[in-house]
């Protein structure tokens, strides 16, 4: 049975029609697939179908450890959208709910080879010189939790030194516990420094700016 309905499955071939460049999807699962691995792997790859210029790979978490390795994966389901080079996007979990538009706007992104940010931003983003892990806990339902997880993972492809996860809370609930997500979304750079809610683009890059403060 297909993932995505015909209609949306219609839709997103007309946005994929704007890809300008090849886009490869990279999934890990694994070989007795968990919970929710199959879900991902499947709308993923009915992605794949819509477009020639996105290739979808997929790999086992134990089996294919060179390659978990390399992408530097810790748990899964994880997906990762590579362009021309890996630009540190990841999301945990499914991308679905509000986040399969993360999802699909990323690829668009990444096939454009840029990010669309005012050059304000990127000139902050510049400043960033040490690596940064930024982790953005969503809920599926919650609308604002995108908008966060969209900028984080455009800041990943303006920065070499910005990696980005989504993480959908209701599938890693260990790490609610740990990082204490109470509300969503919450965004969480360098493992100890919270940032609450929705902040402005200014507000994220002065943050993330502040956690590597010397």
């Amino acid at each position: 049975m297909a993932i995505l309905e015909d209609k949306i499955r219609e839709q997103i071939k007309t946005l994929f029609e704007a890809l300008q460049n090849q886009v490869r999807i990279v999934n890990f699962t694994q070989e007795f697939e968990c919970a929710f691995c199959r879900m991902t792997r499947e709308m993923l790859e009915e992605l794949g179908h819509l477009s020639e210029k996105i290739t979808v790979e997929v790999y086992d978490f134990v089996r294919d450890a060179e390659t978990v390795k390399r992408y530097a994966v810790d748990k899964i389901p994880a997906t990762a959208l590579v362009g021309e080079k890996d630009y540190g996007i990841r999301f945990y979990g499914v991308p679905a709910g509000y986040e399969f538009t993360s999802l699909i706007e990323g690829i668009i992104d990444v096939s454009r080879r840029k990010p669309n940010l005012s050059q304000d931003i990127l000139t902050e983003l510049a400043k960033v010189d040490r690596p940064v892990h930024i982790q953005v806990f969503v809920s599926p339902t919650c609308p604002y939790c995108m908008f966060a997880v969209r900028n984080a993972h455009r800041f990943a492809m303006a920065s070499s030194f910005i990696t980005a996860d989504m993480v959908e809370v209701t599938e890693f609930p260990h790490l609610v516990v740990k990082y204490n997500v109470q509300s969503f979304p919450k965004i969480v750079i360098n493992e100890n420094h919270a940032l609450p809610g929705l902040p402005t683009d200014t507000e994220f890059v002065r943050a993330i700016l502040n956690a590597i403060a010397r």
